[in-house]
């Protein structure tokens, strides 16, 4: 599980941009509403622990396919995420 502390508005908007990929778009594939996806990106709320897990392993999923690339620390905590599922 993710030890540090994520900027998810960042991240988000980060995920979002490297995929061109909308609010909505991004929101149909974690499988959230726009509303919810709106929230994190503005920094109105903080993903579930449950919607930690859906983001970072689509996340997980778009390195793995080489359609996303995020920076250093963010990689490190998803290959050792990714390691540690291959135990």
């Amino acid at each position: 599980m993710i030890t540090q502390e994520v900027d998810y508005p960042a991240l988000v908007k980060e995920v979002r941009r490297q995929l061109a990929l909308g609010q909505e778009g991004l929101a149909r594939e974690l499988g959230v509403s726009y509303t919810t996806v709106n929230r994190w990106e503005n920094g109105q709320s903080k993903p579930s622990k449950m919607a930690q897990v859906l983001f970072h392993s689509f996340c997980d999923k778009m390195i793995g396919s080489g359609r996303l690339m995020l920076p250093g620390d963010l990689n490190d905590t998803a290959n050792s995420r990714q390691e540690r599922s291959h135990e």
